[in-house]
């Protein structure tokens, strides 16, 4: 269960910074970069300890995943950067994708 922990803390982490590298303007803003610097810090400290104990292409797969929805959600309302039918299609295909690695392969611990 710690691991678990660990991956979405490394999500959550990864996001925000992804999120905040559009804000630092190619690294001119401080505080958007200090923001860049040290979510990647913690996003790539979780995901090492999240691989003790989850395989490391099931936790990549859920990172990116995950991380691909959730980066294209916020960019969605903060950046205003809409998709068209076809990339929420493609989301949700990216979607199924982590739901069935999870719920339903025998690659995943659960």
């Amino acid at each position: 269960m710690k691991s678990w922990i660990f991956l979405f803390v490394a999500i959550t982490a990864e996001v925000i910074a992804t999120s905040a590298l559009k804000s630092s303007e190619g690294f001119t803003k401080p505080f958007a970069s200090i923001i860049v610097i040290l979510g990647y810090i913690i996003a790539f400290y979780c995901l090492s300890l999240t691989l003790k104990t989850i395989p490391v292409g099931i936790a990549y797969a859920i990172w990116s995943g995950v991380g691909i929805v959730l980066i294209t959600t916020f960019a969605w309302f903060f950046y205003d950067q809409k998709l068209d039918l076809w990339g929420i299609i493609g989301i949700a295909l990216i979607m199924c994708g982590v739901l069935i690695l999870n719920l339903l392969s025998k690659s995943s611990p659960h």
